[in-house]
């Protein structure tokens, strides 16, 4: 299980972000234990408020809990990975809420800790906390038999292609997929010997070459947005410069922005945008499918959980009756029958709450299923309109290499023509 967390403040922030439906098409509070509210954003109203009687600034310990995409994990796995995690960072006790996300056919858990101990008024000190998730995160790989992702086998083993969040929502911003951009990068340098190898190779897939302001060598989309060279490769600058010598000896960013706004983009912008109209329509039926399939899960459950209620209360009264009252109870007490029966009630009651947690968990796989279905159907749409993308870049690289080879070509029919003399004394 993937274990990402940090310490921060922003409580509100971070409420909403729970709550958001727009992203996530199911969102279930779990749990809100330890505060006096009930409520989520009560709940981190009251750890705020507690802060401000220390000088604590992140308050708060967020985490995110990820299993792995195909597997059934059970809301038990959940709890016991929480525990686990309180007791080794010395979190036990302390006020915190639970959360679950569904996006995407994926389920995953978020969970929120204050950090503030109301007895002493101090923050909890969580030293080396990314180790030991580390640590808990193999565990419950092994604990589980689930596939160990090759991260945690060895760091060199890591996906170079994983990205962070802010390269991915510049990616997002530009109109391509992050990890076909890195690939193709990294495609580029893998097999680039010389700096006007990596820029040619970079133009055939629609990027360019460029002198970064303090990121050294970047690459520039069509759209004039500017990547790192050493964050796509995963490497570090310095090597970036080793291998493609001095930076000052191609274009700058804004050089290289004028010649792809007079050169390349008037004549594609057109073909790109309507690439990506085509790409919004062929996706406007599987968009509709998934709101309509979201709307399906929430009443499948709403309607579960309201007949697993109705059947609890039916089943506790059963119990409750069993009690006898009066003087029948007094019997029954006196002879031991109370206890024995209430011991039943108690079995009974553990194995309904366990059949309910399993029927539930039942219907909130198959809608997974289901939904994962489509997301497979998304995902080879989004596939081959990226490709389509990427082709168009490809067609203006090859567009302006056959202009240059035009201008070659003009250029030597020009000194053909020019006199024999002349041309003896310019080479003189």
């Amino acid at each position: 299980m993937i274990l990402k967390a940090s310490k921060r403040s922003g409580g509100k922030q971070l409420g909403l972000h729970l709550l958001k439906t727009e992203e996530n098409e199911h969102v279930e509070i779990h749990e809100v234990s330890g505060f006096v509210s009930d409520t989520v954003m009560g709940a981190m109203n009251e750890a705020y408020a507690l802060a401000r009687g220390t000088k604590c600034q992140q308050y708060l310990f967020s985490l995110s809990l990820s299993p792995p995409a195909l597997e059934s994990v059970r809301v038990e796995t959940f709890e016991k990975a929480l525990s686990d995690i309180e007791e080794r960072l010395g979190l036990a006790g302390q006020p915190r809420i639970v959360v679950f996300h569904e996006k995407e056919g994926r389920r995953h858990c978020h969970a929120v800790w204050s950090r503030i101990d109301a007895d002493t008024m101090t923050a909890k000190e969580l030293p080396f906390f990314k180790n030991k998730l580390n640590e808990i995160g193999k565990q419950l790989y092994l604990e589980n038999g689930w596939a160990m992702p090759k991260g945690f086998e060895s760091p060199k083993l890591r996906d170079p292609r994983n990205f962070t969040l802010d390269e991915w929502q510049q990616s997002k911003r530009a109109g391509i997929d992050p990890r076909e951009l890195k690939s193709a990068v990294q495609d580029c340098w893998k097999h680039a010997d010389s700096v006007q190898a990596f820029a040619s190779a970079l133009e055939e897939r629609g990027l360019f070459l460029a002198r970064g302001d303090r990121r050294g060598f970047v690459a520039i989309n069509i759209d004039g947005d500017v990547f790192a060279i050493s964050r796509l490769i995963g490497g570090k600058a310095k090597d970036v410069a080793a291998r493609l010598d001095d930076p000052s000896r191609i274009p700058s960013v804004d050089d290289a922005r004028a010649r792809i706004a007079s050169d390349i983009a008037p004549r594609l912008a057109r073909y790109i945008g309507e690439a990506k109209r085509i790409a919004r329509t062929n996706m406007e039926p599987l968009i509709a499918k998934r709101n309509a399939l979201k709307v399906q899960h929430q009443a499948e459950r709403q309607a579960k959980d309201k007949f697993l209620s109705a059947r609890w209360d039916n089943e506790q009264r059963a119990r409750a009756a069993r009690i006898r009252k009066g003087f029948a109870g007094a019997w029954d007490f006196l002879t031991g029958q109370y206890f024995r029966t209430r011991r039943q009630n108690e079995m009974e009651a553990k194995f309904a709450r366990e059949r309910d947690s399993h029927e539930r968990h039942a219907l909130i796989q198959r809608q997974l299923q289901d939904r994962q279905a489509l997301q497979d159907l998304i995902r080879e749409n989004r596939r081959k309109e990226a490709e389509r993308i990427l082709g168009l870049y490809r067609d203006a690289a090859a567009y302006r290499c056959m202009e240059g080879e035009r201008d070659k070509d003009r250029g030597r029919g020009s000194a053909a023509l020019r006199p024999k003399r002349d041309r003896g004394l310019e080479l003189g």
